[in-house]
C-alpha cells in the first residue's frame, strides 16, 4: 500500500507587508491606466517601519496620479518615498513594435481538485485565510497540509487575535470543510501578537510568488505580476498561460492537469515556446494569438483592474483570463 504524500500551501492577508507592497504597486498602475490605457508601468515597492520607498519606470501622458495618496490609502500615515524614472528607451523601441517587454518563462496550470480548478491545498489555505481576516483585517498567515484530500495540520496567525478566539474561528470554518476531520492545530505559535504589517516588518513587491500563482507544488516560470502594465509578459502571459491551462483542461474532460508553458525573448512577439501538457503528455498550444498585442486584445488587460488581483492571488477568482 502506497504512502500518500503530504502537501502545503500557504496563504497571506492583504494586511501583510509583502501584500500592502503588491496592492500598493498595483493601484500605482490602475491609476495610470484609468487615464492613459497604454501607459508603461513598473513599479516596485517596499516598505518597513513607517517608510514606503516607490521606485520604478513609468511612461504615462497621466496627469492626476497622487502615488503619495495612494501609499497611505492602502498603507496608512507612513512617509511615502518616490523615485520613478520613464522607461527606458531601448526597452520601449523592443515594446514599441509590439515585442514582449522582457525575456521569461510563464506557467499556467489548472486541474480538477476544486472548483476553482486550483490545488486542494492552495484553496483551503486562502479559503481560511479570507474567512479569518474577515474577523480581523490586519496582518495574518495561514498554512494547510494535506495527506492525500485530508487535513492533516492547520497553522493560523492573525494580528490582534487572541489565541483562544482565534482557534474557534479555525474550528468554525474547518467544520464547514470537507476532509476535516481532526488535524494538528498551531493557533498563533509564537505566541499572540499585537505588531503587525510595516510596523513589525518590510514587505517587498513580488516577495509572494507561489501565493501569487498555484502554491509551491506547481513550478513558477517567470517574475512577479504587481506593478506591471501588461506589455510585460511576466503578468499577462502568465493570465494568457492560465487561461490555455483551463481551456485545455474542459476540452479534455478526462483529465486531471494541464500545465501551460510560454516562454519570450524582450522585444520579439512571437512566443519561443507555447507547450501545452495535458496528464504529462506535451503537445503545441494551437489556436491562440499568443502576441503580447494579442494577449492584450484578447483580454482587455489595458483596464485598471489589478490591485484586486494583489489581495488574494491572480487566479481561481474568476477573473477574465479563467472564463
Amino acid at each position: 500500500m502506497s504512502k500518500q504524500l503530504h502537501k502545503t500551501a500557504e496563504s497571506v492577508s492583504p494586511g501583510h507587508p509583502d501584500k500592502l507592497c503588491d496592492q500598493i504597486s498595483d493601484a500605482i498602475l490602475d491609476a495610470h491606466l484609468a487615464e492613459d490605457p497604454l501607459a508603461r508601468v513598473a513599479v516596485d515597492v517596499a516598505g518597513g517601519h513607517g517608510k514606503v520607498f516607490v521606485t520604478g519606470e513609468v511612461t504615462s501622458r497621466a496627469k492626476n496620479v497622487d502615488e503619495k495618496a495612494i501609499v497611505r490609502r492602502i498603507a496608512g500615515e507612513v512617509e511615502a518615498l518616490l523615485h520613478v524614472a520613464e522607461q527606458s528607451p531601448e526597452i520601449a523601441a523592443g515594446v514599441d513594435t509590439g515585442g514582449a517587454g522582457d525575456q521569461g518563462i510563464m506557467v499556467g496550470y489548472a486541474c480538477r481538485e476544486t472548483p476553482e480548478l486550483l490545488p486542494l491545498e492552495v484553496v483551503l489555505s486562502r479559503s481560511l485565510n479570507q474567512f479569518l481576516y474577515a474577523k480581523w483585517p490586519y496582518d495574518g498567515k495561514t498554512q494547510v497540509t494535506l495527506r492525500g484530500r485530508t487535513v492533516d495540520s492547520i497553522v493560523a496567525s492573525f494580528q490582534y487575535a487572541p489565541r483562544a478566539e482565534l482557534e474557534a474561528a479555525v474550528r468554525e470554518w474547518a467544520k464547514k470543510q470537507e476532509g476535516v476531520k481532526s488535524p494538528t492545530l498551531h493557533i498563533n505559535p509564537a505566541g499572540d501578537w499585537d505588531q503587525g504589517g510595516f510596523d513589525a516588518d518590510a514587505g517587498l513587491t513580488g516577495r509572494k510568488l507561489a501565493v501569487d500563482n498555484y502554491g509551491p507544488r506547481i513550478p513558477v516560470g517567470g517574475g512577479a505580476f504587481s506593478g506591471k502594465d501588461p506589455s510585460k509578459v511576466d503578468r499577462s502571459a502568465a493570465y494568457a498561460a492560465r487561461q490555455i491551462a483551463v481551456d485545455y483542461l474542459k476540452k479534455n474532460p478526462k483529465a486531471s492537469e494541464v500545465y501551460a508553458r510560454l516562454a519570450y525573448a524582450i522585444g520579439v512577439a512571437e512566443p519561443l515556446e507555447a507547450t501545452v501538457i495535458i496528464d504529462g503528455q506535451a503537445e503545441p498550444i494551437e489556436g491562440y494569438d499568443l502576441t503580447p498585442l494579442g494577449i492584450i486584445g484578447s483580454l482587455n488587460l489595458r483596464r485598471p483592474i489589478y490591485e484586486q488581483t494583489a489581495r488574494y492571488g491572480h487566479f481561481g477568482h474568476n477573473f477574465d483570463w479563467e472564463k
